[in-house]
């Protein structure tokens, strides 16, 4: 069959799955030797070191993009793409504005008032890669969310091609990016990282790109905060009898077109139609433009599993932790309450990952790789900062002393519990 088919036994689909995670691997070495260079040249030398590398990579020095291009852009733009742009930036405005988190206190008891202040970023990096990988919709899944938590200044970077992508301006514009850069590569990481001449440091990177910006990334983490790591993109599909072997198809060849390390997975309890989703891939796939990066995605890291309930199936996915789960079933919200592990989850046959990739709202900055497991997708979250207040007075500090005292000297931190005593003295020695 054109989709690797087995019966799960305990065995044989562990196999498949460790295979499928090998796909993503560590950055190569000589990958972050180069990177690291590039880092540290840029960390001493600053602006120098990044028009140096832009000028080697990218053949003219970095600028900044005047507002003036970026409303052409938005002006040449085709009609129908700028208007779904428009749709969507709205529907990830109305979904993040759920979202967000709000400054609170409450008093716990009189003269004990604590809460949590929650602020925006000051400034945040938003890398967007340049070229055929030029993705409007990951600029308004990355800078909305942004704007919404009040992010003091988004500032977005992408490598000055010879035309740059109107579609890219247009989605920049749309998502109210406060400023557009041309620099990219490695040197725009360690510019946004370090600062460089009128390219400022920020609080946090976010955004995709390719393994020498996901290695910088990963080097900047620490002196500035990242979104996630993304590893290669993957779908996975519970579909019992009743799912459109078509529709299911369809949805799994979605995937598996990003690139050749994608992965698509099907689970089902019938072996009738895992073959006939099977079929359909083959059949769809072979008339679509990119064929060879499908057909190479799928033999490799594409497979179906056949269990022998959907609860089963439940315990895979969660094993698997997948970027996308799609829930192809006759009752896809009664699945729910056992799917613990996934990047996002759509439910029932008219819920495509592509409706998420574009307009339902929710972003796709997904995590990959597994580590849905503990990492939650892009959103408001992702750029708030939260500060913890107290406030306490005399009377409620007093009832408490005996507490940190205590707990203070059983760690030998005897100047902490002088902190608290010495607060107390006069009212001790009234006594």
């Amino acid at each position: 069959m054109f989709l690797q088919t087995v019966v799960a036994d305990g065995n044989k689909e562990q196999q498949i799955l460790n295979q499928m995670k090998q796909r993503a691997s560590e950055t190569r070495g000589d990958i972050e030797n180069i990177v690291k260079n590039i880092m540290d040249d840029v960390r001493k030398n600053g602006l120098d070191a990044v028009e140096k590398y832009s000028l080697q990579f990218d053949k003219t020095k970095p600028y900044i993009i005047e507002q003036s291009v970026i409303d052409k852009a938005y002006n040449d733009c085709k009609p129908e793409l700028r208007t779904a742009l428009e749709r969507a930036a709205e529907n990830i405005r109305d979904y993040h504005e759920q979202m967000m988190v709000k400054t609170w206190e409450y008093e716990r008891a009189k003269g004990a008032v604590l809460g949590q202040t929650v602020r925006g970023l000051h400034k945040v990096g938003l890398y967007v890669p340049g070229g055929t990988a030029a993705y409007p919709s990951s600029v308004l899944m990355n800078a909305i969310p942004a704007k919404v938590a009040g992010v003091g200044e988004l500032i977005m970077v992408t490598p000055p091609t010879e035309n740059l992508s109107i579609e890219v301006l247009t989605a920049a514009k749309i998502a109210g990016v406060d400023k557009v850069i041309a620099v990219g590569g490695t040197q725009a990481i360690a510019a946004l990282t370090y600062g460089a001449g009128f390219i400022p440091q920020v609080d946090k990177i976010v955004g995709p790109g390719n393994a020498f910006v996901a290695a910088a990334k990963k080097m900047a983490f620490g002196t500035v905060d990242i979104d996630m790591i993304a590893g290669p993109s993957e779908v996975l599909v519970i579909a019992d009898y009743t799912a459109n072997p078509t529709y299911v198809a369809a949805d799994l060849l979605s995937q598996a077109e990003h690139d050749k390390l994608a992965s698509c997975v099907l689970l089902t309890d019938s072996m009738a139609q895992a073959q006939a989703i099977s079929c359909e891939m083959e059949r769809m796939g072979k008339d679509m433009p990119r064929w060879d990066i499908i057909k190479e995605s799928v033999q490799n890291y594409g497979c179906a599993i056949v269990v022998e309930e959907l609860k089963d199936a439940c315990k895979l996915a969660n094993q698997i932790a997948p970027e996308h789960l799609e829930v192809c079933t006759v009752a896809p919200r009664e699945l729910l309450p056992m799917l613990n592990n996934a990047g996002a989850i759509f439910l029932g046959s008219y819920s495509p990952e592509p409706l998420g990739d574009y307009m339902a709202g929710p972003c796709h900055v997904l995590p990959t790789s597994g580590t849905a497991r503990f990492f939650s997708p892009l959103s408001t979250d992702t750029f708030l900062k939260k500060t913890s207040i107290i406030e306490y007075s005399a009377e409620q500090l007093k009832a408490v002393s005996d507490d940190i005292i205590a707990l203070a000297n059983a760690e030998k931190l005897n100047a902490h519990a002088n902190s608290v005593a010495v607060r107390f003295l006069d009212t001790e020695e009234e006594k």
